[in-house]
């Protein structure tokens, strides 16, 4: 069985965070409700990213138990992992865009892969995903062409596509000037509000947590600390 009944929508416990035979993160609980908009703060080399790729399965759970959007990664064989991909959103700070082709053709060759083969209902995902961040004139645009700003947009409406339940933001503003930053953060919050899509945003942005206040979870000293009160 690779699903379970929860109400959460990341649930770990005590698990363990490697990258490689490196312990990372040690005694790791948390829980993440459905519809709730969480940051993942900590230092540089804190854990952040590490944990973030636990949760997508690029770095596997080798102790303790961890469900994420159903699916239990502590019993999750690597064949199954595309199971897992196609219910979460992920966003990269470097946008991790196809630079030779279009924005509409960025969204296109995910839909493809990810076994879309209607091209009326591509094309209709696509146009009301563009609509949707803001960049509905910008189909036939190449991402050179976009501000930073726009390019992050088009890496949320392409991690939107296939109606994730979770999405995972590893500093999705880190190479943004901060009002373009906080143009993001609102975009992926409208999200929780209009979707009740499950939002964990890794970030080391203060602006950020100071403009728009939510739940923190932070990493630090090998562990994730949950505080309701922020501490800058």
């Amino acid at each position: 069985m690779l699903r379970r009944k929860n109400k959460s929508a990341i649930l770990l416990e005590d698990a363990a965070i490697y990258q490689q035979k490196h312990l990372i993160l040690n005694r790791v609980n948390m829980k993440i409700g459905k519809g709730e908009f969480v940051y993942l703060v900590g230092k540089t080399g804190s854990g952040k990213s590490s944990l973030m790729k636990t949760l997508y399965a690029q770095l596997p759970l080798l102790s303790g138990q961890a469900t994420v959007a159903g699916i239990e990664l502590h019993k999750l064989p690597w064949r199954k992992v595309p199971n897992l991909r196609r219910k979460l959103g992920i966003i990269f700070q470097d946008f991790n865009l196809l630079h030779d082709r279009n924005v509409q053709e960025n969204l296109f060759f995910v839909m493809h892969a990810t076994g879309w083969s209607n091209k009326k209902k591509m094309q209709t995902r696509c146009d009301d995903l563009l609509e949707r961040v803001g960049l509905s004139t910008k189909a036939m645009s190449m991402p050179h062409e976009l501000s930073g700003g726009e390019q992050q947009r088009v890496a949320i409406a392409r991690a939107l596509l296939n109606t994730p339940e979770v999405i995972l933001a590893d500093e999705p503003t880190g190479n943004l000037d901060p009002e373009t930053s906080d143009e993001v953060v609102k975009v992926l919050r409208q999200l929780v509000e209009e979707a009740g899509t499950t939002v964990l945003m890794a970030t080391h942005d203060y602006h950020i947590l100071e403009a728009f206040p939510g739940r923190i979870l932070r990493c630090q000293d090998g562990k994730v600390l949950d505080q309701n009160v922020m501490e800058i």
